[in-house]
Order: C-alpha cells, then sequence, then structure tokens
C-alpha cells in the first residue's frame, strides 16, 4: 500500500482559509455571499427571541394573576396591556381601591399585583375584556388627576391591613405594595391620592426605610 506523503498529510490537516457554501447548481458561493446569508439568519433568532420574551412575559402575568384572589365569576384572571388586540364581551367600570365597579352594576376583581404595578388610584377608569375563553384582561384607560402625599406606614391589628396616616388622613393600602417595598410600620410612604375627591384608598408609590 502506498503511504502518505507528508506534504499529502498537511494539506488534508490545514484549515481552510474561507468558507465555501455550494448552491444547488453547483456554483460556489462567494464569501460576502456566505456572510450576508449568516447575517440575515441571525437577524432571524433575534426576532425569534423576542418573541419568545414576549410570550414568557404573558405566562408569567397569567401566572401570578391566577395566584391572586379569584373574581367574582370564580375564573382566573389575565392583565395585559394589549387589550385592544383582543376580542369578548367589554365592560368598563371605576377603580374603588380593589375592584372594578362596572358599569352593569357589577363588581370585577382587580389583581392586587396589577394594581400596585399600575399604581391605581381610586377613581381610575378601566376596561376589562372577558375573552370568548374566560381570560379577564384590564387595561387602564381614563387615569384621574393625583396628587402625592407623604405618610407613616401603619398595620391595623385587628385586621392586619396596613395603611398610611397623611396630612391628618389615614389611607388604605394594597398589602401586595407593602410587601412589594418590604415595607415595615413606621416607615415613610410615598402615596398617590385623588386631586380633587376624597379617597378612601392610596396608591403606593415608594416607601422610605425607616433607620
Amino acid at each position: 500500500m502506498k503511504s502518505m506523503e507528508t506534504d499529502d498529510i498537511e494539506d488534508i490537516i490545514s484549515p481552510v482559509t474561507e468558507p465555501i457554501v455550494a448552491n444547488d447548481e453547483g456554483d460556489e458561493l462567494s464569501t460576502s455571499t456566505h456572510q450576508r446569508i449568516t447575517e440575515a439568519k441571525a437577524a432571524l433568532v433575534g426576532q425569534l427571541l423576542e418573541e419568545a420574551v414576549t410570550l414568557l412575559e404573558r405566562v408569567r402575568h397569567l401566572i401570578g394573576s391566577s395566584s391572586d384572589n379569584a373574581n367574582d365569576f370564580g375564573r382566573a384572571m389575565v392583565v395585559d396591556d394589549d387589550a385592544d388586540e383582543l376580542q369578548g364581551r367589554v365592560v368598563e367600570g371605576v377603580f374603588d381601591g380593589q375592584k372594578m365597579v362596572g358599569a352593569d352594576g357589577k363588581h370585577y376583581s382587580v389583581p392586587a399585583n396589577y394594581a400596585s404595578k399600575s399604581k391605581l388610584v381610586e377613581g381610575d377608569l378601566l376596561k376589562l375584556i372577558i375573552t370568548n375563553r374566560g381570560a379577564f384582561v384590564y387595561k387602564q384607560i381614563g387615569p384621574i388627576a393625583r396628587r402625592r402625599l407623604l405618610g407613616t406606614l401603619h398595620k391595623n391589628i385587628s385586621d392586619s391591613d396596613w395603611c398610611v396616616k397623611a396630612e391628618g388622613w389615614t389611607y388604605r393600602i394594597l398589602t401586595a405594595s407593602v410587601t412589594y417595598f418590604h415595607g415595615k410600620e413606621g416607615d415613610e410612604v410615598t402615596v398617590l391620592v385623588p386631586e380633587s375627591s376624597e379617597s378612601k384608598w392610596a396608591a403606593v408609590e415608594n416607601i422610605i426605610k425607616k433607620v
């Protein structure tokens, strides 16, 4: 058997300096063409990753909202800013600090995490879409004018609810807001309340930890 010469071995294991890709007709594509194909694939991968992130975010909302209290109809709720893209029965109403009071006279529970994150204030107008599959999708459509107050965080011993005392008034606040900011009794709190009307509830904007 004929042995391979040293030069022959070097030819076999030496790296290819330029990538060569063959098209369907057997012609070799140039390096620049191959680079354009690679860039196009990278762009497609980036687009798919963005779509995957969006999908995961919606799943997170679904999981988070399902852990909140069930609404009056006993169905899971979904909170999504893309409410206009969905189809279903539409109910508009006013946020009362905990729930939405619909124009139909019914009360619809609003997920506490969503209300806290969106800093919903008593009197804000909301739109609820009940989709054909029974999902509940909220969207804030008419925020009222707000004013900011600085108060002190307190806990009601009788029912363990949280409240803020500011400018001689006591405002109820959502427990989810206190939990998010890791608030403790005595901490300073900045809250949002209606600018030109009284309210029982306030939205927590931030908590200043007590030293």
